[in-house]
């Protein structure tokens, strides 16, 4: 059977329930539906907090039926197949759904199995993850029962969502282990497969300092590939010289290494990067080759961080450029690329890190936002979420 849609947006995520709420107050006449197999919705910059045993992991979750903006048909299933020449897509339950305006905002996929061994580990025997709803609970486990050792720290190649994360709970951490009294026998170790600890040099010269200061063993170009979960081990590769390193630990935490969906990968909507992103111009959001497809969000081709508070500034841009091709007008709304990174260096601090395409800063307080602070702790763990909730998923922002 086919239906029909004037907008049609995959994922229940961040980004579309963004757009559909927001669309929708533009336009409360516009039939649309969302594409997402899940019951239920995240908000996942509460993890890392989760973690660090500030919150529970329930504290972030919503039932999906709550979020879901009302006007829109929630089609509970997932997508088998892009047809843009046609203006379908295919579910797997085998429905077919035509649009007029297709919005893709699927996010990004997780891939545990890249790394050998660790698919089916994660929340066992030391090694944890705060990159699900699954095992983050294990993550302060894993930190409330450390007694010394080695606790290791990783950061995989390629584009991540919230890349400040790996570090997030590392320096939670190295302070919790303080105050459990074992920092003095515990070597906390930073195993980061970038070329530093952060990509925008202002924030870069602080947290490398803080790093010195706090004595954190912090190793670059180094990929994690393989995990040895009965003999501990994790097994890294440099990624310049090829060089394998093998490294004990009493813990670990594992980012996994990350891509688009493979229904987004192995369909005409991805560009040339293997990773599969979505092909949208980085400014308008309209995709490069079909013009009634947009994309924003995690899966996205769009060269900034994959990041909440990036959303928040693509979503206006997509919905106003949306509308305007609707209508046969000019596409005229911009992204600049603004991201920001609430970097949590400690219970009650965070570095507030802004900013856009190219490294540019684009700070919002009138302070120094590369020095710890608590007010932007605040922020992160109370104001931040209530915004979210209150505001950015009913189409406010």
């Amino acid at each position: 059977m086919k239906k029909s849609y004037q907008v049609v947006i995959i994922g229940g995520g961040t980004a579309g329930i963004t757009v559909a709420a927001s669309l929708l107050l533009r336009d409360p006449a516009l039939s649309i539906a969302v594409v997402e197999p899940a019951s239920a919705h995240y908000y996942q910059p509460l993890w890392s907090l989760v973690g660090g045993g500030i919150f529970s992991r329930e504290r972030s979750m919503r039932p999906m039926a709550e979020v879901m903006p009302p006007g829109v048909t929630w089609i509970r299933d997932a997508v088998a197949e892009f047809a843009p020449e046609s203006d379908q897509i295919t579910t797997l339950g085998g429905e077919t759904l035509s649009y007029e305006q297709l919005v893709v905002a699927a996010g990004i996929q997780l891939d545990w199995d890249a790394i050998d061994g660790l698919s089916g580990n994660v929340g066992t025997a030391g090694i944890c993850s705060n990159y699900s709803y699954d095992t983050v609970a294990y993550t302060w486990e894993c930190l409330r029962n450390f007694d010394g050792g080695a606790a290791l720290f990783t950061f995989p190649a390629g584009p991540i969502k919230c890349a400040g994360a790996p570090q997030k709970i590392m320096w939670l951490a190295e302070e919790h282990f303080r105050r459990l009294g074992v920092r003095d026998r515990t070597e906390v170790v930073y195993m980061c497969a970038a070329a530093a600890i952060f990509g925008i040099a202002k924030y870069r010269v602080a947290l490398s300092a803080l790093a010195e200061q706090r004595g954190i063993d912090d190793h670059y170009r180094q990929n994690l590939v393989a995990i040895r979960p009965q003999a501990k081990e994790a097994i890294f590769v440099h990624l310049d010289t090829g060089e394998e390193k093998v490294m004990h630990y009493d813990m670990i935490h594992v980012t996994p290494p990350q891509s688009a969906p493979d229904f987004i990968k192995q369909s005409p909507l991805a560009g040339d990067d293997p990773k599969g992103w979505v092909d949208v111009h980085k400014h308008t959001l309209q995709h490069n080759r079909h013009s009634n497809v947009f994309s924003l969000g995690d899966c996205s081709s769009l060269p900034c961080s994959k990041t909440g508070a990036a959303v928040r500034k693509q979503a206006p841009v997509l919905v106003e450029n949306l509308l305007s091709a609707r209508a046969g007008r000019p596409l005229k709304a911009s992204y600049d690329g603004y991201a920001s990174c609430p970097l949590v260096t400690g219970y009650g601090k965070v570095m507030l890190a802004e900013f856009g395409y190219d490294g540019v800063i684009m700070e919002t307080f009138p302070f120094d936002q590369a020095q710890e602070r608590y007010s932007m702790y605040a922020l992160k763990a109370h104001a931040l979420p209530s915004l979210y909730w209150h505001g950015m998923l009913r189409g406010r922002m």
